[in-house]
């Protein structure tokens, strides 16, 4: 493992931290201070922005999971190529345009009709952040020429049918959000949760001299 790998993968990193983070700040920045009508207590404006809160708190754990579960990974690769880069963009891509449809969802989130359509573009979104993480996922596990040596890609490959459920679950919330919008954006929230728990697995080996010599045994799922 070469000291440039490393920095390369540390710049990767460094780099897509920034966009979560300004991602994930632009979340609030799309909650007004509410405005006071006639006799209407602030209290009451308050309470009129539910959709706001909601879809703030979802859509914040959505960004916020998905950075935990990217910097599990790249706590493992260290050295980077092309098409890790390109599939790194591709992610940071959609996580930078969440912003955008979880504000139109609050907007219209008690329309009748309009609820739908906004809904189905947020779940879409979803599923393109679902579909480029797992595309990164089975790049770095192919071959797992990226991954720290201490990596077992064998069983790291064997994890990739934990994307399943994603690639199932986002889908059918896209179908959902013609039902109804309110729920589909609790789904959200159920599924994101899901993966706070259940996070990205990385197997790993433990060298059993500590030297970095000798046979090497799976230490489990991290």
């Amino acid at each position: 493992m070469s000291g440039s790998g490393r920095n390369e993968s540390g710049r990767v990193e460094a780099f897509s931290d920034g966009v979560f983070a300004i991602a994930i700040t632009l979340l609030i920045l799309e909650i007004k201070v509410p405005e006071v009508q006639g006799h209407e207590s602030l209290w009451h404006a308050l309470g009129h922005q539910w959709p706001s809160y909601a879809a703030y708190v979802v859509s914040f754990l959505v960004i916020g999971i998905m950075w935990v579960n990217h910097h599990q990974v790249f706590s493992y690769v260290v050295r980077v190529d092309r098409t890790l880069m390109f599939l790194n963009l591709v992610l940071l891509l959609v996580v930078a345009a969440v912003p955008w449809p979880t504000a139109m969802l609050a907007a219209y989130l008690r329309e009748p009709g309009t609820s739908h359509v906004a809904a189905a573009v947020y779940s879409i979104v979803m599923v393109a952040m679902a579909l480029s993480f797992q595309a990164l996922w089975w790049h770095l596990t192919r071959t797992g020429h990226l991954f720290d040596d201490l990596v077992d890609n064998a069983a790291a490959r064997r994890t990739r049918a934990r994307f399943a459920l994603g690639s199932l679950a986002y889908p059918a919330a896209v179908g959902l959000s013609f039902v109804s919008a309110p729920l589909t954006l609790a789904a959200h929230g159920v599924i994101a949760v899901y993966y706070g728990f259940n996070q990205v697995p990385v197997p790993t080996r433990e060298r059993a001299d500590g030297d970095g010599d000798g046979d090497e045994t799976d230490t489990g799922t991290l």
